[in-house]
């Protein structure tokens, strides 16, 4: 496949709130180095048609032009494979070209995307792009010969493909377990620590702390770790719940925009836009707070996202929360968080901070304090359920988790 031989156009299919089937939306159009949609009369004409997104894709006849310098709606965006996905398209399609158009990347990835869009060729007809169920042990396997760039059989590259849709950079794969639906995240072997681990601990820590986080689960493949994530965007019935990642609702595209998502801007979207938003505040808050009690400072703003119905927001639960490997003490959060663009990782600027997210300084100290016990209380029973061995506990607890640097001036 070649630029002159891509598609041109991709029709967009949307599973509306409570359905088990989907239906079309609207249609994207490559025009030069834009991508155009266009919502279809049938989809317009349906009694209970919802925006894909608002305010960028109201639901008005017409093309939709993506902001100036994103080349993509940014909630079609979202929608689409990142790093880890292209590379396993990049691999399966063999022909020499490093770099797809992103039409492409749309239609070639799997139909199991997080959200409630798919893409199709065709107008009338939804194909799936799904494969037979994989075992944890062949989509490990499968996952480390994409790596070392050796070639698979034709099976597991369709099982690979089938969650080539989900975001991120590092190896992962969908698979189901019953009426679950998982995300495999699977050790890498560029690691230099063992991260899959760390992520497990901050994920399971954040649940006992009391913040709203995705449920996971820590084993061991073949060698590798593998952390398993309940999806969160999928209900019973197989119905699909519509999610935009921070960065839409702050109407920034991941480069060069990401760099200005901030979490105070994303405080002023949730007084207006988001449903409980004195709650929502809160738990924001409690999430900046473990970021950096756990040391995850790579919370940006696609590591953050919210339901849509149509009209509001809702937050998600938390998701990627990975602490990020940390030699020395001081550190900086990939988003700011505080008075006049603070990103320090320090506990105190929170405190600062604490209007912002409508809460008084008591209210925040409480919830540092709450949060810095009950990870004390816990450490060593989350530690044993990831395997950790004594040595990887002493590296990680007062350089990753509770590094010094963020009690200072508190």
């Amino acid at each position: 496949m070649t630029s002159e031989t891509e598609p041109r156009t991709a029709f967009v299919w949307i599973w509306l709130p409570n359905a088990t089937d989907p239906v079309v939306a609207g249609r994207l159009d490559q025009r030069d180095r834009e991508i155009t949609f266009t919502y279809g009369t049938s989809y317009l004409d349906l009694p209970n048609s919802i925006p894909i997104y608002l305010p960028e894709l109201p639901l008005e006849r017409g093309a939709h032009l993506p902001l100036a310098g994103t080349g993509l709606p940014l909630c079609i965006s979202d929608a689409a494979p990142d790093a880890w996905g292209r590379r396993v398209i990049n691999h399966r399609l063999s022909s020499g070209v490093s770099d797809y158009q992103e039409l492409t990347y749309l239609l070639e990835s799997g139909s199991d995307r997080i959200g409630a869009l798919d893409f199709q060729t065709s107008p009338t007809e939804y194909n799936a792009r799904t494969s037979a169920e994989s075992t944890l042990v062949e989509l490990t396997d499968a996952a480390a010969l994409i790596e070392s760039g050796e070639s698979l059989t034709p099976q597991l590259e369709l099982a690979l493909l089938h969650g080539s849709s989900v975001g991120g950079a590092r190896p992962k794969a969908l698979l189901a377990d019953g009426p679950r639906r998982l995300i495999a995240k699977f050790s890498s072997s560029q690691d230099t620590y063992p991260q899959v681990k760390a992520e497990f601990v901050a994920m399971e820590l954040a649940r006992r702390v009391g913040l709203d986080a995705a449920a996971v689960e820590y084993t061991n493949v073949a060698g590798r770790d593998v952390l398993l994530v309940e999806r969160f965007d999928r209900a019973a019935g197989g119905t699909r719940r519509l999610m935009v990642s921070s960065l839409t609702i702050l109407g920034l595209d991941e480069f060069p925009g990401g760099r200005y998502a901030s979490y105070t801007d994303l405080a002023d979207q949730i007084r207006s836009r988001f449903t409980d938003a004195d709650e929502t505040l809160r738990e924001l808050f409690g999430r900046i707070v473990f970021n950096i009690l756990c040391g995850n400072t790579d919370d940006h703003g696609k590591n953050h996202a919210a339901f849509f119905d149509g009209s509001t927001l809702t937050l998600t639960p938390a998701y990627d929360i990975c602490p990020q490997h940390r030699s020395g003490e001081i550190a900086g959060q990939a988003m700011a968080f505080g008075l006049g663009g603070v990103r320090d990782s320090k506990l105190i600027h929170c405190i600062e901070a604490a209007g912002i997210y409508h809460l008084h300084a008591d209210e925040a100290r409480e919830i540092i304090d709450t949060q810095v016990a009950m990870i004390k209380s816990s450490w060593d029973e989350v530690c044993d359920v990831a395997q950790l061995s004594a040595a990887q506990r002493e590296a990680f607890i007062g350089r990753q988790f509770l590094n010094p640097y963020i009690f200072y001036d508190i």
